[in-house]
């Protein structure tokens, strides 16, 4: 039908676009929502294709749960595009480029197939039932692909706790050892007063006045200081 072919299209440039921004993004961050979006746009084509099931799942379990996991991870802890691009294991650049072949010459051996097999049908596939027959192709005749997905979903989390994971290098200081350092120089104990404090006019370029009336230089930017 014409609005389930408007549909695809459009649902499939927004998950191809996505999965570009994915491997494409500069930053981990990006790449976390290019790929929330692709699994968006995935169930809401499951959907479209009498699968609501599928879609719920999709949404609540990977696109709600699992990505942001990830997406929250990684803004709170922060990946620098510099560390995200290092190459710490050998070789992993080339593999990834021939598994990236690997899949598109067995999505080609998929699409084929079908095109000369035929298609089965949304009512004789949900004759019993979606849950019941989306069941039955998992755990009967697809069920290699689906441990292997499985497979794939673990490394990509144990990828995101790599990539979130700090090595510390030095012992962490103590609390004594924290004031010592801070002190030890002439430091502050507290912090600077505000410009304009117990002066006569109120502005930025204006010291604030000490207990003995003498000026505290140190409140006023050192930009916009003028020279003594």
């Amino acid at each position: 039908m014409t609005a389930e072919a408007i549909a695809f299209w459009v649902l499939g440039t927004i998950s191809v676009a996505g999965a570009i921004g994915v491997v494409a993004a500069p930053k981990a961050v990006y790449s976390a929502i290019a790929l929330a979006t692709t699994m968006i746009a995935l169930a809401i084509l499951y959907v479209t294709q009498e699968a609501p099931f599928l879609g719920v799942v999709q949404i609540v379990v990977y696109t709600g749960a699992v990505m942001m996991l990830f997406l929250f991870v990684l803004m709170l802890i922060g990946v620098d595009s510099t560390q995200s691009l290092v190459e710490t294991i050998r070789g992993q650049r080339v593999a990834a480029i021939l598994a990236g072949l690997g899949f598109g010459v067995l999505l080609i051996a998929g699409i084929g197939s079908a095109k000369t097999a035929g298609f089965t049908g949304l009512t004789d596939a949900n004759r019993d039932g979606n849950v019941q027959g989306l069941a039955e192709l998992i755990f009967t005749r697809h069920l290699w692909a689906f441990e292997l997905t499985s497979a794939l979903l673990i490394t990509a989390a144990l990828g995101a706790m790599l990539l979130a994971h700090r090595e510390r290098f030095e012992r962490r200081k103590t609390q004594r050892e924290m004031v010592i350092e801070r002190f030890g120089g002439g430091g502050r104990a507290t912090p600077l007063p505000n410009p304009g404090v117990y002066a006569r006019r109120n502005a930025v370029d204006t010291p604030a006045r000490l207990p003995d009336g003498s000026d505290d230089e140190s409140s006023v930017n050192a930009t916009i200081r003028e020279p003594r």
